[in-house]
């Protein structure tokens, strides 16, 4: 692979990455989730998927407009055209899930049953794989910083087929210090090319949480 074409991958990684950024923060209230962007010589397709998908359209499409507008000067993108889905399952989208989880561990809940809990609500929605990653004073009291990761089913570590995986991050803001949040999942009907995923067993404490 030439230095210019791994130059235009890493450079489409960072303005994929800072246009999420900049939707998370503009349409949260939307129930923002993730974005998809394809670039041609001719537009920039831009896919958003949110809860809300007439916060984001607005009035005679007044927000969107001015949405495409700001991200055609923010991040010099040729011709933007942006389209707004809904999402179909809450419970399958990474950053959605996170800031629940966020949410939960505010309002002072238990985080090993707000762990367990949400994985086997991902996987009884048709997930083939789920992992939370929480790291923080996880406890008001006595407590140091530490890091807990809790996974079921198949979510790979290497390779392409990482891009496979959804992911989402969040952090949540309790009084006693922040907790860091990273949830993946991977979706219902994903093929692998190396493997065949059956159906998957919930642990006897993940499905009685």
């Amino acid at each position: 692979m030439s230095m210019a074409i791994e130059r235009t991958f890493l450079d489409d990684a960072i303005v994929k990455y800072e246009v999420a950024k900049y939707l998370g923060r503009e349409i949260a209230k939307a129930g923002f989730s993730r974005v998809e962007i394809q670039k041609t010589p001719v537009i920039t397709r831009i896919t958003v998927y949110v809860l809300n998908p007439g916060r984001v359209i607005g009035k005679g499409g007044k927000t969107i407009d001015m949405i495409t507008e700001s991200i055609k000067t923010r991040f010099r993108l040729s011709n933007p055209q942006i389209s707004i889905i809904e999402v179909g399952n809450k419970m399958l989208e990474p950053l959605l899930v996170a800031r629940d989880i966020a949410q939960k561990l505010e309002r002072g809940l238990n985080f090993r049953k707000i762990l367990q809990s949400t994985l086997r609500s991902v996987m009884e929605n048709g997930a083939l794989g789920a992992e939370i990653i929480i790291g923080g004073k996880l406890v008001p009291k006595n407590a140091r910083s530490k890091s807990i990761r809790k996974s079921v089913g198949y979510i790979p570590k290497a390779g392409d087929v990482t891009n496979l995986v959804r992911e989402g991050v969040a952090t949540a803001l309790p009084k006693y210090g922040a907790i860091g949040i990273k949830v993946r999942i991977v979706p219902p009907g994903t093929k692998f090319p190396d493997r065949e995923i059956k159906e998957i067993e919930l642990p006897k404490l993940i499905l009685h949480s």
